[in-house]
């Protein structure tokens, strides 16, 4: 006689189904669904998640605290070096962009190439497969940082020329107006975004701030040859040249043709690279 043996199932532990596929069977009580599918990341989870990733590193933490350093230098050597009684909240502020439109940018680049160069972005897209989702969260953390470093270096700066009124006994002068400050602060977003766009273009740290001082630094240069040499160029190089554009909003007020100049330079310079870096962000491997 023979024995015909059935084979034994295993239960399946709960929260994983009897296939092999790990999924979560029911949310927990309150929350919601419990249809088995798993719950969705709120986005603010996922900005919240992005922002403390951007302070976790060592470089991350210094290239934040950066901000607070250089505004603060840059507001000293103008109350110890500058023209005391000339000085204006004007002039401070001028000091403490200049490191601004350097370390901004640099935030923008690291908030993406980050993922790459620590290589957290497989973990990062397993836990989270929605990479829009992903990339929309840095976005707009970097444009938060943006916001609020500017705030923060222009308090600094305030608060220098209140110390060289109490110095010099002269009354502080209150130059920048609320449209002067709010140009400052995109001018300086603009840096920010095309960080960002040649961080995603390139997914790597070295090549995306190599490719922000080339465009920002030594393209500027070559544009002032062509314009010299080339009528043409030196008539219509705002409708090509970002930094033309750009920097014009640190300083004077636009017309309705600058404006339009600089939305297309913007067009060029900033949305085309970022859609082709989220294409490629969408469609590389991650390894």
């Amino acid at each position: 006689m023979s024995t015909t043996l059935s084979p034994t199932v295993a239960p399946a532990s709960p929260g994983v189904h009897a296939d092999g596929g790990a999924r979560r069977l029911a949310k927990r009580p309150g929350s919601g669904a419990t249809d088995g599918t798993p719950e969705r990341i709120p986005f603010g989870r996922v900005l919240l998640v992005e922002l403390q990733k951007m302070f976790d590193t060592r470089a991350g933490f210094w290239l934040m605290a950066s901000i607070v350093i250089a505004s603060v230098i840059a507001t000293g050597a103008t109350v110890l070096l500058g023209d005391r009684d000339s000085l204006s909240f004007d002039s401070f502020a001028a000091a403490v962009g200049s490191p601004m439109s350097i370390v901004l940018p640099v935030v923008g680049v690291l908030a993406v190439t980050s993922e790459w160069s620590q290589r957290t972005a497989l973990s990062t897209f397993t836990l989270l497969p929605s990479r829009r989702t992903v990339i929309g969260a840095k976005l707009v953390d970097v444009l938060a940082i943006g916001a609020v470093s500017m705030l923060l270096a222009l308090g600094i700066g305030a608060f220098g020329n209140l110390v060289t009124s109490l110095v010099t006994g002269n009354d502080a002068v209150w130059d920048i107006t609320a449209s002067t400050f709010a140009k400052i602060v995109l001018a300086n977003e603009l840096g920010m975004l095309l960080g960002f766009a040649l961080g995603l273009v390139f997914r790597s740290s070295p090549a995306a701030v190599v490719g922000y001082f080339v465009v920002n630094f030594v393209l500027p240069g070559i544009s002032g040859a062509l314009a010299s040499s080339q009528h043409w160029w030196a008539e219509h190089a705002g409708w090509f040249d970002l930094n033309q554009t750009r920097f014009l909003l640190f300083d004077s007020n636009l017309t309705g043709e600058q404006w339009a100049q600089l939305g297309i330079t913007t067009l060029l310079w900033i949305v085309v690279p970022f859609l082709v870096g989220l294409r490629l962000v969408m469609r590389t491997e991650v390894k």
